[in-house]
């Protein structure tokens, strides 16, 4: 690995790339063309070879990903390549700034995977509220049809809703299919599903319908086809590695996870930023390269990767950032997106936001998360305000044990990620509100980041009116979502070409 203290720009260009010409002029399409000179299975076997790990969050072998939805391939239905870049991770905003910086990367990548599952369509999911990006990502398509690198393979741009749960894979399936983003039992590789729900109510709420999850064939009809879901950073690492091979990609990183990592670094530090390290580079060091350190004459508390895993205290900063790493000290690297907070923080607050925007953004087809979310998020606040007590205390211990039943994504685990961190680490953050020996807080607003602007985070302020039944009506009409939106179709999205 290169020495400490660098940025390195494999897939994060420090300069936009204008135009397709450019791309080219940059050794841009070789990816592409070797891709064509290649099988599926010789194309597939490079990526594995590679280490490729999947940028979205859970770190999973995208050679082995690629690989399964060969083998389920229909033989009759032909597979997508479906590119998430719906991201609502807070504190996140590495896929946008990818895209702001290269788009035909992404495009190439894109095509290398249609090759290599022999799919013939390819769809960018995205975010309506993301304008810009889409914008950039359709100038790439068009130009790469007009020159004739598409070879056939339709390419579209989708603008989905704003929820955070889009962003989970099999819901953002659902979202493509004309509903809303109720996350599935099955994955998305899966060709038939004859059992997918063994007990009904350990995953339908209430009375709301749960998401589409019958995929099994029918007597006589084919199975459905499956997708290949591949993350933005995913993909763009893609064409890079096709051009020069699986050993030249490991020259960076560590052995179980190879290659750089594009990190978001924001919160109580001198400035907000997105840079590309090394993986395995000490998560100091990428406070101190991507966000400047933290804030002049204040040290760090601790550290948040986003919303999805546990606390880093300050003791584990010089914690290496890579998948292996960050599991042994209980925590996670997901989509390396570092909120910081320094000894000017009440992690107690900090907590309670979090447990707010994951309350709301559960569909409520798993009865604990939804649920259980509500009353960890309102025990939390009560905590933080002027009616803390022990017993709401002991209400958060329960249902911080409870929330995560049986659920089916991982929303629920992030929570309980989340609040069982933060008593197991910073107990004496509770304790001081319920000794009234700091003064009362409000919970801090936890959400989307909607830009970095001059070094500045931005984040989505019109989240604090938003209801747990996903709308932002005054009053929250007491349904979950599952049951408000569930029989009914959700409104046409957006397409392209």
């Amino acid at each position: 690995m290169r020495p400490a203290m660098a940025l390195v720009h494999r897939v994060l260009y420090p300069d936009a790339i204008a135009s397709l010409d450019e791309y080219l002029a940059r050794i841009g399409g070789e990816g592409l063309e070797e891709a064509h000179r290649r099988s599926s299975e010789a194309i597939i076997d490079e990526i594995a070879a590679s280490g490729l790990r999947g940028r979205g969050g859970a770190g999973f072998p995208t050679g082995t990903k690629w690989r399964t939805v060969l083998d389920y391939r229909s033989p009759q239905l032909p597979t997508t390549v479906v590119v998430n870049g719906a991201e609502g991770e807070p504190g996140t905003f590495k896929d946008r700034a990818i895209l702001r910086a290269d788009p035909y990367r992404v495009v190439e990548g894109a095509l290398i995977a249609a090759r290599a599952v022999g799919a013939e369509e390819i769809v960018f999911a995205l975010k309506r509220s993301f304008e810009t990006e889409v914008a950039r990502l359709r100038t790439a398509i068009a130009e790469f049809f007009a020159a004739g690198l598409l070879r056939g393979v339709a390419a579209s741009v989708f603008e989905g809703p704003g929820e955070y749960l889009y962003g989970e894979e099999t819901a953002l399936l659902e979202v493509l299919d004309g509903r809303f983003p109720f996350p599935r039992v099955a994955p998305p590789y899966r060709r038939g599903v004859i059992e997918v729900v063994e007990h009904e109510d350990d995953v339908v709420a209430k009375s709301g319908l749960p998401a589409h999850v019958d995929m099994a064939a029918r007597e006589g009809e084919s199975p459905a086809p499956p997708t290949l879901v591949d993350n933005i950073e995913t993909i763009a690492n893609v064409a890079r590695i096709l051009a020069r091979g699986a050993a030249w990609f490991r020259t960076e990183g560590t052995p179980d996870s190879p290659g750089t990592i594009v990190c978001t670094v924001s919160g109580d530090t001198r400035h907000a930023g997105v840079g590309e390290v090394p993986m395995g580079t000490p998560l100091r060091e990428i406070i101190e390269l991507v966000g400047g350190g933290p804030r002049p004459g204040r040290t760090i508390k601790a550290v948040l990767p986003g919303v999805a895993q546990a606390f880093i205290p300050a003791a584990m900063l010089d914690t290496p950032a890579s998948y292996e790493s960050m599991a042994k000290i209980g925590s996670g690297l997901g989509s390396a997106g570092f909120i910081v907070f320094d000894d000017t923080a009440d992690l107690a607050a900090v907590t309670a936001g979090v447990s707010r925007f994951l309350a709301v953004e559960s569909c409520g087809q798993c009865v604990p998360c939804k649920a259980d979310g509500l009353e960890l998020a309102d025990a939390l606040a009560r905590v933080c305000g002027d009616q803390a007590a022990d017993h709401d205390v002991q209400e958060i211990r329960k249902r911080a044990g409870t929330v995560a039943d049986r659920a089916r994504c991982y929303l629920a685990t992030q929570h309980q990620n989340v609040v069982t961190s933060l008593l197991q680490h910073f107990p004496e953050e509770l304790e001081v509100h319920v000794r009234r020996s700091v003064d009362p807080a409000e919970p801090v607003l936890i959400t989307e980041t909607r830009d970095i602007d001059a070094g500045r985070a931005v984040i989505d302020l019109g989240y604090r009116d938003k209801q747990p039944d996903w709308t932002h009506e005054a009053a929250w009409s007491g349904k979950w979502p599952v049951e408000l939106l569930g029989e009914h179709r959700a409104p046409q999205a957006l397409d392209d070409q």
